[in-house]
Parts: C-alpha cells; sequence; structure tokens
C-alpha cells in the first residue's frame, strides 16, 4: 500500500505509538463528519431569507416572518425569531433576550470544534513522541552493539521514528483545516446574526443593535495599567 507495505504493516512497523495516532485518525473522522452534518442541517441562504424577511415585515405580515424564522434552525433565524417574538418589550430586553437565544443556537455550530483543535494538536505531539521514542531505540541499538552496527539493525528504530512523525502529520493537517473550515463558519454566522439585527432595527425602527453595543462596551473589563 505505502513503500511495498500494506497499512497493517506499517502500523506494526511504528510501534505502539501508531494505535494512539490511528484512535486520533477516528475520533478526527467522526468528529468531521457529526460537523458536516450538523453544519448540512444549519444551512441559510442569508441573501435569500433577508429578501424575503424583508418583503414580509413591510407588508405587515410580522406572524408570516416569525413562521419564516422558525422554519430554520440557523442561528441567524433563531436570532431573528428572538427578535420578532419580542417586539413589544423594551429595547434593553429585546437586545439581552436577543443575545442570549442567539449565543444558545451558535453553540449548536460551535460544539465539538475544540475536539478537533485538541486532536491537531495531540497528534503533532504524538507524532513527535514516536519520533523520540525511535530515536532513542537506534541509539540504544548502537550502544548495546558497542557502534560495531549495519544500516540494517537501525532500521527499526529509524522506520519507527519517521512513521510516527508522518501518521502524526496526516492526522494533524486535516484536522487543522477541517477546524479554520468550520470555525470560518461560525464566525460568518455569528456577524450575520448581528447584521440581522441590524436589518430588524432598520425595517422596525427599534434600536436593539446599539442596546446590545452600549451594554457589551459596560462589560469590558477596564485596564488598570499606567500609561
Amino acid at each position: 500500500m505505502f513503500w511495498d507495505y500494506s497499512l497493517g504493516d506499517l502500523l506494526e512497523k511504528g510501534g505502539f505509538i501508531m494505535w494512539p495516532l490511528l484512535c486520533c485518525s477516528i475520533a478526527a473522522l467522526a468528529l468531521a463528519i457529526d460537523r458536516g452534518l450538523a453544519h448540512f442541517r444549519l444551512r441559510l441562504r442569508f441573501r435569500v431569507f433577508v429578501n424575503k424577511l424583508e418583503q414580509l415585515i413591510r407588508s405587515g405580515k410580522l406572524s408570516e416572518a416569525l413562521n419564516l424564522c422558525r422554519s430554520s434552525d440557523n442561528p441567524i433565524a433563531r436570532t431573528a425569531e428572538a427578535y420578532l417574538s419580542n417586539l413589544r418589550s423594551g429595547d434593553g430586553l429585546r437586545s439581552t433576550v436577543v443575545e442570549r437565544e442567539g449565543g444558545l443556537a451558535l453553540e449548536a455550530a460551535e460544539k465539538r470544534l475544540r475536539g478537533l483543535a485538541t486532536i491537531a494538536q495531540v497528534s503533532t505531539l504524538i507524532g513527535l513522541l514516536g519520533t523520540v521514542i525511535g530515536l532513542v531505540s537506534a541509539f540504544h541499538q548502537i550502544e548495546v552493539s558497542g557502534g560495531q552496527v549495519q544500516p540494517g539493525d537501525l532500521a527499526e528504530g529509524i522506520w519507527a521514528a519517521l512513521l510516527t512523525t508522518v501518521f502524526g502529520l496526516c492526522v494533524a493537517i486535516p484536522s487543522f483545516l477541517l477546524l479554520q473550515f468550520f470555525e470560518s463558519r461560525v464566525d460568518r454566522m455569528a456577524r450575520r446574526m448581528s447584521y440581522i439585527v441590524a436589518y430588524l432595527d432598520q425595517w422596525l425602527g427599534k434600536k436593539t443593535a446599539a442596546a446590545i453595543r452600549r451594554r457589551r462596551e459596560k462589560e469590558e473589563p477596564v485596564g488598570s495599567g499606567v500609561e
């Protein structure tokens, strides 16, 4: 399969460190499938959604606009639903509810991404550990043989050192790329959640976005350093 060896042969040559790497690869694949399905369910054509919502609101069809928001589990739709459900509340209360419900909905998209980040980091370290162990094994062989060794005597340790590095990177790189992909989608959702609040403020003459901004400014820690 690789270098005229099957995957099973490579796992054996890589030593016991290869098994944690195999577990990491299986976990990364499971997380990638789980997050892929979750983000597929949360898909939303933002511009189409905004246009439909604007038409309904400007036509005074608030109940239909609310039903449109409830038809999707996307955090953007959940944010708009919270806004319209609390339309008669004050800007302060509405901003609190919108921020809370939007944050809770966004957690569904963020869930388990830390697991991918952990696998990307840990698999690299596990591969490095395998490299060190393989080199230690090779140098131990040199010591045992009194320096009189053939290249073939060192092959086992060098194989283990290099294979664990290769397999560690083969797990870490795709995991890192998938993490960046899903995090970029979450960041885009978060930005569009603030956009939809601004749109609703514009269409309905409210100041929810300003209330959210004021509260966040008050919650920011004040620096105590001396200039």
